[in-house]
């Protein structure tokens, strides 16, 4: 059968004028890619020399490396794009790093196509001293698996060598949803296998996941398995409005809403164990038409715009806590303190850090909600403390229990009016001064994994533990 198509495929070429077939754009921008049964495929083979291509031409942006190999042993690639000559921002803090992959379903050629298109802008970007793509390489590390599963890619079929749908085979709450063909067991797959220790070891402290598929047009967040909305929905809700109001009118919702019930996937392994703020980007399932070559700037512009929205605003995808003053008296201190972040946080707590680094006072738990001011006040009757110390925020990044926790250095001048003390000033550390964050960042993951025999009914009141 798929002979017979080529074959009307060829014919049907061979009637278009030349003029027709060929891109308006250059052959660098082109999807380097086939007419197959109403498609534009790209096989791994032709994956395989475009990124390595990429990796000659641009090595100050392109680092390519292999997750591992498909169950057929062909390698899962991951183009990585920064600005490699500084390993940090121009101001020595860390960059934030953003995790995209495609090609979980073989045969759909868009969402591999938007992930390709997603390295390939800023590839662009960057060699034709576009200062977005460049503020965006100096500023964050792109990681893009362009092609997760290229054995049900070169077949043209949704899955993988072994009939598993390797979107139902993460380790969260793995096979508790309707589905089919979810694997043995939880990354019974080599593909998925790779991709989440990709995560766990090279991106456990990513701020944005996109996941990419086809099939109808939205964009889809936590949970697949409930209906309820995730603990970071402050988060995902004003980003849908931003995008909705701004940028495009694609709708964005909980996946169990917007689509059906799914459990297993990437998505909700993204954010459930790794805590990462996901998105699963569904193009449309209007593939390429026969023996049209549209340029994907075009076909996916859209779609990319939302992309480079995402990228660009990455800094903002969790709590960042920012303390505008900070006044101790005998029995309490007052703590001023803004979010500039579009996360909140719900355990946060004052530390004071002997000279020795050992902490030895810890307030009780406060909360800041997203984009807010709040004024805290603490009990520090027990408090005892010197000018040699230091004081710190200790909080997660955002809501979900996965979320990482960081220790970061106070930015002010620090009002004593205690008995013991003359009332004055005490100097603080940076907040966001280099050296203090990039010492004081914690990649701690707490995962919390329920057991996969709980009832249903346990389940929901666990929606926002998970």
């Amino acid at each position: 059968m798929r002979v017979a198509v080529s074959l009307v495929l060829c014919m049907m070429l061979a009637t278009i004028p030349i003029t027709s077939a060929q891109s308006d754009s250059s052959d660098e921008e082109v999807w380097p890619g086939d007419p197959i049964d109403s498609h534009v495929h790209m096989t791994w083979a032709a994956l395989t020399l475009e990124v390595n291509q990429w990796a000659d031409d641009y090595p100050e942006i392109v680092d390519l490396t292999s997750v591992g190999e498909s169950e057929l042993g062909k390698s899962l690639w991951v183009v990585r794009l920064s600005d490699w000559s500084n390993d940090t921002k121009l101001d020595g803090s860390a960059k934030e790093i953003v995790y995209i992959d495609g090609g979980h379903h073989g045969n759909e050629y868009l969402g591999t196509a938007l992930a390709w298109l997603s390295a390939k802008w800023y590839i662009n970007g960057w060699a034709e001293g576009n200062q977005e793509a460049i503020d965006v390489l100096q500023n964050s590390e792109i990681h893009v698996l362009i092609m997760l599963n290229p054995d049900g890619n070169d077949f043209d079929t949704r899955w993988n060598i072994n009939q598993v749908d390797l979107n139902r085979n993460y380790d969260h709450f793995w096979n508790t949803c309707p589905t089919t063909q979810p694997g043995s067991s939880a990354f019974s797959e080599s593909e998925t296998s790779a991709n989440s220790a990709y995560m766990n070891a090279e991106v456990p402290d990513a701020d944005l996941y996109v996941t990419m598929h086809t099939g109808v047009w939205i964009m889809l967040y936590p949970w697949g398995k409930w209906p309820e909305q995730p603990a970071d929905w402050e988060l995902y809700h004003q980003i849908r409005e931003d995008v909705n109001e701004n940028i495009s009118s694609i709708p964005i919702q909980n996946a169990n809403q917007g689509l059906y019930p799914n459990c297993g996937t990437s998505r909700d392994y993204g954010y459930g164990v790794m805590g990462y703020p996901t998105f699963t980007f569904e193009t449309d399932d209007e593939q390429f038409v026969p023996g049209s070559f549209e340029n994907l700037n075009d076909r996916l512009g859209e779609e990319m715009d939302v992309m480079r929205y995402l990228i660009n605003n990455v800094w903002y995808w969790r709590a960042r806590l920012d303390v505008q003053s900070l006044e101790i008296s005998d029995d309490e201190i007052i703590l001023d303190v803004d979010n500039l972040g579009q996360a909140s946080t719900i355990n946060a707590t004052l530390q004071y850090v002997d000279v020795s680094g050992e902490v030895t006072w810890t307030s009780s738990a406060f909360t800041v909600n997203a984009t807010n001011s709040t004024m805290v006040d603490l009990d520090a009757s027990n408090l005892s403390y010197s000018d040699d110390g230091m004081w710190q925020l200790y909080y997660q990044v955002r809501v979900i229990n996965a979320s990482r926790w960081v220790a970061e250095a106070i930015d002010v001048e620090i009002m004593d009016s205690s008995e013991d003390g003359e009332t004055g000033f005490l100097v603080g550390y940076g907040l966001f001064n280099s050296l203090t964050t990039v010492l004081s960042v914690i990649g701690l993951a707490v995962v919390l994994k329920p057991e996969e025999e709980e009832s249903d009914e346990n389940c929901d009141s666990k929606v926002h533990d998970s």
